[in-house]
């Protein structure tokens, strides 16, 4: 029997959730879908400027599982833009930091409460 998955720690939704091209019309099977987790590793290595291990800390993870959500999340970020496809953020194993580690961690986006649990699949 699998080992059953962890659900990682997400502090911020994104405010938006679709992303795509301005210039074309995309068709639905032109559409790649980020888990809000991978959403999350993005957020904070590339825009945080956090670690893999300071990212696997907040996340409630190993350093091996960000590094694997990380891989897959610049895997998708690369197939939009270069393809020109639809991004959808939703889905995925997760839960929300609570106001505690929110404070802790100085995530500074007021926006995580628009969903109170993340099991989205």
């Amino acid at each position: 029997m699998a080992r059953p998955m962890k659900e990682r720690k997400v502090c911020c939704l994104p405010e938006t959730n679709l992303y795509g091209p301005l210039n074309k019309r995309p068709s639905s099977a032109a559409e790649i879908i980020m888990t809000v987790e991978e959403y999350e590793t993005i957020r904070l290595i590339d825009k945080e400027g956090l670690m893999q291990e300071e990212c696997a800390d907040r996340m409630d993870v190993a350093r091996t599982t960000v590094q694997r959500i990380y891989m897959s999340a610049r895997k998708k970020l690369a197939d939009a833009v270069v393809d020109g496809k639809v991004l959808k953020i939703e889905g995925g194993s997760y839960t929300l930091c609570s106001d505690d580690e929110m404070d802790l961690f100085l995530c500074r986006k007021g926006r995580r409460h628009r969903l109170q649990r993340g099991m989205n699949r």
